[in-house]
């Protein structure tokens, strides 16, 4: 299965799991094509923390996967 997908003209990384019969997307990417942030990693940074300060959980206590990074 494809390793990208593609949503408005961009890649996003995606990882299937057969086991589980699951897609994992990569949140940084989602970020970066909702936001339309020239960087998205900090842009979801950011947002975490001010999620956190106002109370809100914004992620399970899970490991993050391992993606081939994005090149651009």
């Amino acid at each position: 299965m494809s390793k990208l997908a593609i949503f408005d003209g961009k890649k996003i990384r995606r990882h299937w799991d057969s086991d589980k019969e699951k897609w994992y997307f990569s949140v940084v990417d989602v970020v970066g094509v909702l936001s339309n942030s020239s960087d998205p990693r900090n842009y979801w940074k950011v947002l975490k923390l001010r999620l956190k300060s106002e109370g809100s959980q914004t992620v399970t206590n899970c490991n993050q996967l391992k993606l081939l990074a994005n090149f651009i």
